[in-house]
């Protein structure tokens, strides 16, 4: 009789991620990139603001494109390169042995 009751259950489904295993993204933005992209916006809103209230309007607007265009330039450069970018060195190299057989 246990057996019967056991087989009738139902249990309550949820819905499972399976993106788990892949690198969380935003508008093509991969990773680590959000946190400075979301950085250099942060960065180039206070700059307006400094700029706007020291200089002017016109000061604070070209504080603000160029430090948005900066700030995108850096995370696309960087986002380029990979998630797991290291360091990788350009040229030719000779490796002596150091001791003989």
């Amino acid at each position: 009789m246990a057996a019967e009751k056991d087989a009738n259950i139902r249990y309550v489904e949820f819905p499972l991620f399976k993106g788990l295993q892949k690198p969380l993204e935003f508008m093509g933005i991969q990773g680590r990139y959000i946190y400075w992209a979301a950085a250099a916006i942060g960065g180039a809103i206070i700059g307006f603001i400094v700029a706007y209230c020291l200089v002017g309007f016109l000061a604070g607007l070209v504080v603000l494109t160029a430090s948005l265009g900066c700030g995108a330039a850096l995370v696309m450069i960087k986002q380029r390169k990979g998630l797991h970018s290291k360091k990788s060195d350009k040229g030719v190299f000779i490796y002596a042995r150091s001791k003989q057989m």
